[in-house]
This record gives structure tokens, C-alpha cells and sequence, in this order.
């Protein structure tokens, strides 16, 4: 049954929506932490802190493991090695979820324009999205670096909507947390919780997005197709 009849665009969240991500997060933060002697954190753990970009991240794989708010030294030295250990783990450690590929293959196949709202930082997105086999479903990328504010800022939605020359109403964001959602509510854009993403251990449904999906591919009849 189509929830969302006037839709004209997509935009999509990365990690946790599209991609199961956690453990090439997890194995270059477990590295960046063997680097300055400071326990491990694992892949469960990491999987609740991602969602703000790496900064944010970092601080929480810093406090966790130092049981203190790192100084900006020890914040900056430990996102430095977090960059260098990532780019070799990006690829390997992401995954796309079950039924992503065919459902932007039919998306794309019925000319939808859609696009991926991301905190993660730029440069690691579009090597990514190519290595996954799904760079050409997208025509806009937004990463964590091409706006002042991340989400649960809307200005990367409201970026969409000028760049893709649509109405709120006509644009559906899909996302895994609660970031996505308020940044969607905000923008004023309908919205879709996917509930088998990270969302800092929390329920999706506990942010209330317009509608709450358990598998990627439910995304087409809920758009109508």
C-alpha cells in the first residue's frame, strides 16, 4: 500500500540505512585505540556510537577508553589515526544490506532522482558507494564535510531540495536514526525509519518517522511501485 503518493526524490542515509558499516568503523577505531594504548572498544559497542560524523565518534571511543573527555590533543592526534586506519578498512568492513541493490536499481530504472545525506565524512563516501556497486544510482552526494552543520541540522535536506528543484513534500528521506528523522521533521520532508540500523541501540520507532520499515524492498510499495 503507498504511503507517500507525491514523492518525486529520494535521499538516503549511508550508514546503517544502506550499508551495515559497523564493523569497518569498528576494526579502525579498535586500531586507532591499539596505537595509543588504550583498550579495544569492539564492533557491538561501536555500532552505538555511530551517526554524528567522526569527530563525535572518536570522542566517544576516546572517553570510553580513557573513562575521561579527551583533551583536543589527544581528540585530534586520535581522529588523525582514525582517517589513516579507515581508509584501509572502509571497503572491506561495509556491506550493503539485504535488498539494497535491487530496490536503487529499480528506483533508478524508473529515472527517480535520489540522493545520499551523510555524516560520515566526504572523502570516504563515493569510493565507498563505488566499491558497493551502487555509486551511479546517485546524482547528489552529501557528505559530513559539504555542510557547516550535520545532521540533525536540516541544511543538507534543504540542500537536496535546491539542487533537485522539489517541494518538501515532494522529497522522502529514508534514514536509520534519530539525526535523520529530526533533520527530516525539521526540513518539513516525509520520512522513513529503516528499524534494522544502529540508532545508538534505541528503537527507530521511538522518533516517530511518518512510517517504520523492517526490510529495505518495503520501501517500493510504500512509494507505490
Amino acid at each position: 500500500m503507498a504511503h507517500f503518493t507525491d514523492v518525486r526524490a529520494l535521499a538516503f542515509d549511508l550508514d546503517g540505512t544502506l550499508v551495515d558499516s559497523a564493523p569497518g568503523l569498528a576494526e579502525a577505531i579498535d586500531r586507532t585505540l591499539a596505537d595509543l594504548a588504550l583498550p579495544a572498544a569492539g564492533v557491538e559497542r561501536v555500532s552505538t556510537w555511530i551517526g554524528n560524523g567522526a569527530d563525535v565518534m572518536m570522542t566517544r571511543a576516546m572517553t570510553y577508553a580513557l573513562g575521561r573527555e579527551p583533551q583536543p590533543d589527544e581528540q585530534r592526534d586520535a581522529r588523525a589515526l582514525f582517517d589513516k586506519h579507515y581508509a584501509d578498512t572502509v571497503e572491506a568492513g561495509s556491506t550493503l544490506f539485504p535488498q539494497v541493490k535491487a530496490t536503487l536499481e529499480t528506483l533508478q530504472a524508473r529515472g527517480m532522482p535520489m540522493a545520499i545525506v551523510t555524516n560520515k565524512p566526504t572523502p570516504f563516501v563515493a569510493p565507498l558507494l563505488a566499491s558497493l556497486g551502487i555509486a551511479d544510482a546517485f546524482s547528489l552526494i552529501i557528505g559530513g564535510d559539504d555542510v557547516i552543520v550535520k545532521k540533525p541540522h536540516p541544511a543538507a535536506i534543504f540542500l537536496v531540495l535546491g539542487k533537485f528543484g522539489v517541494l518538501p513534500e515532494q522529497l522522502l528521506f529514508v534514514g536509520d536514526s534519530r539525526n535523520d528523522i529530526l533533520a527530516a521533521q525539521s526540513a518539513g520532508v516525509p520520512n522513513i525509519g529503516m528499524t534494522f540500523g544502529y540508532n545508538y541501540g534505541e528503537p527507530i520507532a521511538t522518533s516517530q518517522p511518518d512510517l517504520t520499515l523492517d526490510s529495505f524492498d518495503e520501501l517500493l510499495p510504500a512509494i507505490g511501485l
